[in-house]
């Protein structure tokens, strides 16, 4: 890899002659701009706006415009005499815990190569003490004429060093947040855990620019003549989120489609974990209700009750029938006993 400067790290007394060299590489398509009539090329010439004459690059010199539109020239000499120690020198000036250093300050990567023989040993010391300390450097580097701040840790056996903005260049994030009070429920919460856990890990090497993939199918077809098929839509974004419940329960099921891990029951933990919130709402009101209804297990007993009270008043109703036909076969004997006795009484007269 081509570097594109050269200097040292300064350690303390030991200084690190190394080569910088860019650890990123843009591969976004790019595109000419073009004449839609003919296909020409749009090209961009540097004109003096006083003369109307095109300049040449040996002709262009630089200038501070000042606020009422002044332009105040100024030289690479007037550059050069500027107090600069870290022109050719990243400076380290402290080691911190990595996770003191805010995210929004990072800018470029870059690798930094040992120049030459004699920078492999204190280039591999450096590394080690990085390595053991679990810690990175802070360190002040010059670059395209520009004082800057940087990073420098360990990627496997190479110092890398990012780019840092100055804390001064981090905007403080006002009127981002949202103005109203938003209270987010225990069960958003879990789903919200649920589809963080079904999402899961990724190979960070399996991610992929789509879009750019699909410029180049582009490209390549309009190159062979060929028509290029209309590209799948993706699902509209940016719509209102009515139910936020219901918005997680779908995501949390398409994930675990996604991923091949949907089975029986899924969607009911799922349910489950967004009705507890609903549950404990309605525990008053399921009080209420098992005050006033009975339950259960009194109907039941209520029902046997009822039962056991039919079954007496039929025997009572059978016994007192039993007792009017025995009345009446006593009542019938008697009147023919009668009639019997009276009958001899005639015959004997």
């Amino acid at each position: 890899m081509r570097s594109i400067w050269n200097g040292a790290i300064s350690f303390g007394l030991v200084s690190i002659p190394i080569k910088l060299v860019n650890a990123t590489e843009n591969h976004s398509i790019s595109f000419r701009q073009i004449h839609v009539e003919d296909g020409g090329r749009i090209r961009y010439r540097k004109v003096c706006e006083l003369d109307g004459e095109e300049v040449t690059s040996a002709e262009i010199g630089k200038a501070y415009e000042d606020a009422d539109g002044t332009m105040i020239p100024i030289t690479d000499e007037d550059l050069s005499q500027l107090p600069l120690p870290t022109a050719k020198t990243i400076e380290i000036v402290a080691f911190v815990p990595a996770d003191a250093i805010d995210p929004l300050q990072m800018d470029a990567a870059y690798y930094l190569s040992a120049n030459g023989v004699p920078a492999a040993k204190p280039y591999t010391l450096l590394r080690e003490a990085l390595k053991r300390s679990r810690k990175v450097a802070l360190a002040k580097y010059a670059l395209r004429g520009r004082e800057r701040l940087g990073m420098l840790r360990v990627v496997d056996d190479v110092i890398a060093m990012h780019g840092l903005l100055w804390p001064d260049e981090i905007r403080a994030p006002e009127g981002v947040a949202p103005e109203s009070d938003v209270t987010v429920r225990d069960a958003e919460l879990d789903l919200a855990d649920a589809l963080m856990d079904t999402l899961g890990e990724v190979d960070m090497d399996s991610l992929h620019d789509d879009y750019r993939e699909a410029v180049e199918e582009l490209i390549a077809a309009k190159a062979s003549g060929e028509a290029p098929e209309p590209a799948e839509k993706g699902a509209k974004g940016g719509g209102k989120v009515i139910d936020l419940l219901a918005a997680l329960e779908s995501s949390v099921k398409a994930a675990k489609e996604a991923r091949g891990e949907e089975g029986e029951g899924s969607v009911a933990d799922v349910t489950h974990l967004a009705d507890r919130k609903a549950s404990g709402d309605d525990k008053k009101a399921s009080g209420a209700a098992k005050k006033t209804a009975p339950s259960p297990k009194s109907t039941g007993g209520k029902k046997s009750t009822a039962s056991g009270t039919g079954k007496q008043a039929a025997k009572k109703t059978a016994t007192k029938s039993t007792a009017k036909k025995t009345a009446a076969k006593k009542t019938t004997a008697k009147k023919t006993g009668s009639k019997s006795t009276a009958s001899r009484k005639r015959a004997s007269a």
